[in-house]
C-alpha cells in the first residue's frame, strides 16, 4: 500500500539571503535541499518498501488488496491533513512573534480536532455501506480507520507547528518513528494472526504515538493573543492537496471495486512500486518550493528550470529501469502468487504505471511553482482533471491495462493544460535586451489621477467614428471638462470604453499613473503598441528606434494607407493641430515603456525630428508590478488567454446600446442626488 505523504517545506523568505538571489546560487541552494530531501526520503521510502512487501507477502493478494483499499481510504483524507500542516506551517513561518505563533497552533489545532471528529464520526457511522462497496470481509476495519482519521487530522497541525518554526530534525524523527512503529506492529499482530485488522490497528497506533511525540514545546506558554486564519490560505492548500489525493490514491479503490480481490492486490503492487519516483520527485519539489517562493521573479525560473531537469531524469530512468527489471527479480520480491492474477505482463503494467506518474510528477513541479509565486490558478485545474478521473476509469476498466492508459492520458492532459502558461512566446515582444537609460531611469514629474489620463486618451481619440452619436452632446465636456466633477469623469471613462475598453481593462488594477519627463537616452526602450500595422515593421522587435528605418523606407516606397497616415500625421504635427499627449506603460522606471496611446505621432515625429522626440510631447506612464501580465506590455499565450476571456466577458458591454443606457442612469443617479 502507498504510504508516501507529500509534505511541502515553507521555509520564510529571510533563509534565503539577499546575495544568493543569483542564478547559480539558487541553483546551487535547490540542489543542496534536494540532495537532503532525497536521502531522508530514500530512507523513510526503503522502510515503507520493506513494510509493504512484508505485508503483501503475509496477507496474501485478496488481503492485501483489503489492507491497501482501506489504507488508501485514510490516504484519501490526508489532503485535509496536509491542508492543515501546509497552511500552519506557512503561518508559523511568516509570523516574527512566538505569542503569535502560538496562537496560531492553538487555532489551527482547535479546527483539526473539530474536523477529525467529525470526518471519523462519519466514516464510523457509514462503516457498513464502505465495506460493502470496497468488497470488505467485514466492516470492523472501517471503524479502526474512523479512529486514526480523528487523530490523523490534528497530527498535520502539529507536524506543520514543527515545520513552521523549523524543527526539522524532530519532524523527521517524527516520521521515522511513525514508520517503525508501524512495521513493527503490523509484523508482530499479523504474527498473532489477526490478518488485515492487525496490519489496520498497526497503522491507527502509530498515528497516536506520532501525534503524541510531534508536541511542539513552546504551546506551553500562558499568553494568549487572537488571531485570524485566512480562509483563502486554507482553501488553496486545500484544493492542491484535495486533487492530488484523489489522483494519487482513488485508482486503488476503483479497481477494488470493479476487480476481483487477487487482480486488485496485484494492481496495489503495481501502483506501490510505480508510486516510488513520485517520492522522489516530492523531495525536488519540496526543496523547489521555498527557494521559489523567496526568488526574484527572472532568477525563479532557474529554480524552476533545474526542478524539470532533475524530475524528468529521475522519472526516466526509473521507467527504464522497472521495464527492464527480469521477472524473476519481482517473484523473489513478491512471491509468485501476485504474479499469477495478471493477465498481462507484470513489467508492461508497471512500466506503463511509472511513466503515468512520471508525467504526473513533471505537472505537479509546475503547480507548485505557481503556488510559490503566489498564482496558484492551476490548482483548480488539477482539480478538475481529478474529477474527470473516477469518470474515466468507471467507463474504461476491462482490463488493468486499460485502467493505466485512461489514467496516463489525462495525466498528459494534465501536463498539457498546467504547462501552457510555460510555453515560450507565441508572439515575440522583446523586453529584456534593451539599451539602459542610465540606473535613475526617466524622471517623475508629478502623481497623476486615472481621471486625468482618461481624459488625455478620450481627447486624442474623440475624432474617431465610434463616438460620431456623441461627439455633439459631449464634445465641450471632452475638450475642457473638470476633472474634479465626479460625474463628468464617469461619462469620460464610459465613453472612453466605447473604443477603447479592450485595451483599458488590460491594465492591472494596482496601475499607478505619473507625468514624466523622458531624456533622449531613455528613447531606446520606448516600444510601439504590439498590434496591427505595427507588425509588418517590428520584424518581432517592437522598439520604435529600431523599426523607424523600415517605417522611412515604406513611406518613401509605397502608397500605402499606413504610409499615407503617417504623412498626414507628420503635418499635423508640424502645424500642431494634434494632441500634444502620449500614455506609455512599463513595470518600473528602468524597463522598457509600451505606448497605448499616441504611437503615431511618436513615429512621425522620430521621422521628422528624432532629437526633439522627448521634449515635443507631454508623457503619462502608467506603473505596475504586474504589467507583465497585459498582452498590450508583454504578449504571451497566458496574456492573450486573460485577453480572450475578457473579450468574452465584456463582449456587448461597449456597444452603443449599452454605452447610452450607462450615459443616462448616470444623469439619473445625479438628479437624483
Amino acid at each position: 500500500m502507498t504510504l508516501f505523504r507529500p509534505t511541502i517545506t515553507t521555509d520564510s523568505v529571510a533563509t534565503v539571503p539577499p546575495e544568493e538571489t543569483g542564478r547559480i546560487a539558487l541553483r546551487t541552494r535547490m540542489l543542496r535541499g534536494s540532495a537532503v530531501l532525497l536521502g531522508s526520503t530514500g530512507l523513510v521510502s526503503a522502510t515503507n518498501l520493506l513494510y509493504n512487501i512484508s505485508i503483501a507477502r503475509g496477507l496474501g493478494p485478496a488481503g492485501f488488496g483489503h489492507a491497501t483499499a482501506i489504507y488508501t481510504l485514510l490516504m484519501l483524507l490526508s489532503a485535509v491533513t496536509l491542508a492543515f500542516q501546509l497552511v500552519c506551517s506557512k503561518l508559523v513561518a511568516k509570523s516574527p512573534d512566538v505569542v503569535e505563533k502560538v496562537a496560531i497552533y492553538r487555532e489551527l489545532l482547535g479546527r483539526s480536532w473539530k474536523t477529525g471528529l467529525v470526518l471519523g464520526g462519519a466514516i464510523a457511522a457509514g462503516s457498513t455501506v464502505i465495506a460493502q462497496y470496497l468488497r470488505l470481509p467485514s466492516s470492523h476495519d472501517i471503524v479502526l480507520l474512523a479512529i486514526g482519521t480523528a487523530l490523523y487530522v490534528p497530527l498535520g497541525v502539529r507536524r506543520g507547528m514543527l515545520q513552521g518554526c523549523y524543527d526539522f530534525t524532530r519532524l523527521a524523527i517524527n516520521f521515522v518513528l511513525e514508520a517503525l512503529i508501524k512495521i513493527v506492529g503490523a509484523l508482530l499482530l499479523l504474527h498473532y494472526g489477526f490478518g488485515v485488522t492487525g496490519v489496520i490497528a498497526a497503522v491507527v497506533f502509530s498515528i497516536a504515538i506520532a501525534y503524541a511525540t510531534a508536541d511542539p514545546p513552546i504551546q506551553r506558554t500562558s499568553e494568549r493573543k487572537p488571531v485570524s486564519v485566512s480562509f483563502r490560505e486554507g482553501m488553496q492548500a486545500s484544493v492542491f492537496f484535495l486533487a492530488q489525493v484523489i489522483i494519487s490514491n482513488l485508482d486503488i479503490l476503483l479497481v477494488k471495486h470493479y476487480f476481483a480481490p487477487d487482480v486488485a492486490g496485484l494492481y496495489a503492487v503495481v501502483a506501490l512500486v510505480g508510486r516510488v519516483v513520485y517520492m522522489f520527485s516530492w523531495s525536488v519539489i519540496s526543496s523547489m518550493f521555498p527557494v521559489s517562493a523567496a526568488a526574484h521573479q527572472k532568477t525563479s525560473r532557474t529554480v524552476l528550470q533545474s526542478a524539470l531537469l532533475l524530475v524528468s531524469g529521475m522519472t526516466a530512468m526509473f521507467t527504464v529501469a522497472v521495464w527492464l527489471a527480469p521477472l524473476s527479480l519481482w517473484k523473489s520480491v513478491l512471491g509468485s502468487t501476485f504474479l499469477d492474477a495478471s493477465h498481462a505482463s507484470f513489467s508492461s503494467l508497471l512500466a506503463s504505471y511509472s511513466a503515468m506518474t512520471a508525467v504526473y510528477s513533471v505537472a505537479v513541479v509546475l503547480l507548485t511553482y505557481e503556488m510559490s509565486r503566489r498564482i496558484a490558478n492551476a490548482t483548480w485545474v488539477q482539480l478538475g482533471f481529478s474529477g474527470l478521473l473516477p469518470v474515466g476509469i468507471m467507463l474504461f476498466h476491462e482490463t488493468l491495462h486499460q485502467v493505466i492508459m485512461v489514467q496516463l492520458f489525462l495525466m498528459l492532459g494534465l501536463l498539457l493544460a498546467v504547462s501552457l502558461p510555460f510555453w515560450p512566446e507565441i508572439v515575440s515582444t522583446p523586453y529584456e535586451s534593451v539599451d539602459s537609460a542610465g540606473p535613475l531611469g526617466f524622471v517623475k514629474i508629478r502623481r497623476v489621477s486615472e481621471p486625468e489620463v482618461i481624459a488625455e486618451f478620450l481627447k486624442a481619440e474623440f475624432y474617431q467614428p465610434e463616438f460620431d452619436p456623441y461627439r455633439e452632446k459631449y464634445g465641450d465636456l471632452v475638450a475642457t471638462g473638470d476633472i474634479s466633477n465626479e460625474l463628468e469623469n464617469s461619462i469620460r471613462k464610459t465613453l472612453l470604453f466605447r473604443r477603447r475598453g479592450r485595451l483599458w481593462r488590460e491594465l492591472p488594477r494596482d496601475t499607478q499613473w505619473w507625468q514624466i519627463e523622458l531624456q533622449p537616452a531613455d528613447m531606446p526602450r520606448v516600444r510601439a503598441f504590439p498590434r496591427k500595422q505595427w507588425r509588418k515593421f517590428a520584424e518581432g522587435d517592437f522598439y520604435l528606434t529600431r523599426m523607424i528605418g523600415r517605417i522611412r523606407s515604406a513611406i518613401e516606397s509605397d502608397a500605402s494607407v499606413f504610409s499615407e497616415k503617417m504623412r498626414s500625421v507628420a503635418v499635423d504635427l508640424q502645424e500642431n493641430r494634434v494632441p500634444n499627449s502620449v500614455l506609455l506603460i512599463g513595470v518600473d522606471e528602468n524597463g522598457p515603456l509600451t505606448i497605448i496611446e499616441g504611437n503615431h505621432r511618436m513615429a512621425a515625429a522620430m521621422l521628422v525630428s528624432p532629437d526633439a522626440v522627448s521634449q515635443q510631447f507631454r508623457f503619462y506612464c502608467g506603473l505596475s508590478p504586474h504589467m507583465t501580465k497585459c498582452c498590450w506590455y508583454r504578449t504571451d499565450l497566458r496574456t492573450l488567454t486573460r485577453y480572450a476571456g475578457n473579450i468574452l466577458r465584456y463582449m456587448f458591454h461597449d456597444g452603443d446600446y449599452y454605452v447610452q443606457r450607462a450615459l443616462r442612469n448616470k444623469f439619473e443617479n445625479a438628479s437624483a442626488q
